[in-house]
């Protein structure tokens, strides 16, 4: 018997759902929970219908940032947590304790432009670019007419208002990539560190995506950092970024030619951690670099329940294979076929840990 997101959620209860995750349920299915990372919650969403319709594998996934994700991954209450954000040290050395003495692996199994959204009535094209971004999150630039924005946008009539810019309020893998992007790409306009918490002046917050994108909808002149799926599901304006090369509007095909160039920070591991600040420093034209590539952080082996590991290498191979059609529909980028290489690679090895 196969069982949807939906009508698992419907049946279950948050404590009987922590509890089917460890373990067969009575019909056979297996189960395989996580949490964390809201950027790539639609996208599970959209993995578990996939996981419904071909296999018996139920996958229970929680948007509740990044920061709860790693806590309750650490502390064994899910299988897998979802984080827009590389484990720090402390954090790998309690993840390596959690499974039982080894790696704790990241699996980008997401890839998610962030789009910058904003509600400004009349204005339907905008271009923005580093510089002005850390400005405007930084409350130096204050002003929709500002010389700085005026100058990006010859020839379009910008309000004499006020920009009221939001960020999350939450711990958030959105927040700390997108100040890690500002750090890359405007170095001598954010002074900050990159950080879950956001570390810019001013500005009011609000918690997790769906936060952030109903702030918007809601303030006129205002404006954020959220993935793109939220960004158009609120119908929200999505400005043009200006890396270094000229405008480049957000699109699957230009988040696309950003990922190709995609490397990882130690090439040849089965850890996979992307190489973001080259990333986010990146000016090749056409190419958008804003882009999350959030991870599936799992224990390469370890857990106390020896299915979990193969169900997760089970569920994972039917997400590379199968999951990435209609991801754009969602608001992500499929995955190119060399960056799915490398992960199988990963993704094939989760028994052993080796």
């Amino acid at each position: 018997m196969k069982i949807s997101r939906k009508g698992a959620a419907l049946a279950l209860t948050a404590a009987a759902a922590t509890v089917l995750a460890t373990s067969c349920s009575s019909d056979g299915d297996k189960a395989i929970s996580g949490e964390g990372s809201t950027a790539q919650q639609k996208a599970m969403e959209h993995f578990s219908d996939k996981l419904a319709e071909n296999t018996d594998i139920i996958l229970d996934y929680t948007g509740s940032g990044s920061g709860d994700g790693i806590k309750k991954f650490i502390s064994g209450d899910v299988d897998f947590a979802g984080s827009d954000s590389a484990l720090k040290d402390a954090e790998i050395t309690d993840a390596k304790a959690r499974c039982g003495g080894n790696d704790a692996w990241h699996i980008p199994l997401v890839a998610g432009p962030v789009a910058i959204a904003y509600n400004l009535e009349g204005v339907d094209k905008l271009t923005l670019n580093p510089q002005v971004l850390a400005g405007i999150f930084d409350s130096k630039i204050t002003k929709w007419n500002d010389p700085a924005i005026a100058k990006l946008n010859p020839g379009v009539t910008l309000p004499d208002t006020a920009i009221k810019p939001v960020h999350r309020s939450d711990s958030s893998g959105t927040t700390d990539n997108f100040q890690r992007f500002l750090q890359s790409a405007a170095p001598t306009a954010w002074p900050y560190e990159h950080s879950k918490e956001f570390q810019g002046k001013g500005g009011s917050g609000a918690a997790k995506s769906t936060g952030v994108g109903d702030t918007v909808k809601k303030s006129p002149g205002s404006i954020t950092y959220v993935e793109w799926g939220f960004a158009t599901e609120n119908k929200l304006g999505i400005a043009a970024i200006d890396f270094g090369s000229g405008a480049v509007q957000l699109n699957a095909e230009s988040a696309g030619k950003a990922l190709d160039a995609v490397k990882f920070t130690t090439p040849g591991s089965k850890d996979l951690v992307v190489d973001t600040d080259a990333l986010f420093a990146s000016q090749e034209p056409g190419a958008y670099p804003l882009v999350l590539t959030p991870y599936s952080i799992v224990c390469s082996t370890g857990y106390e329940d020896s299915e979990i590991s193969s169900t997760l290498k089970e569920a994972f191979t039917k997400i590379l294979d199968e999951g990435q059609e209609g991801l754009g529909e969602v608001g992500y980028v499929p995955l190119p076929d060399g960056f799915k290489t490398t992960l199988r690679t990963t993704i094939d090895a989760l028994d052993s840990g080796n």
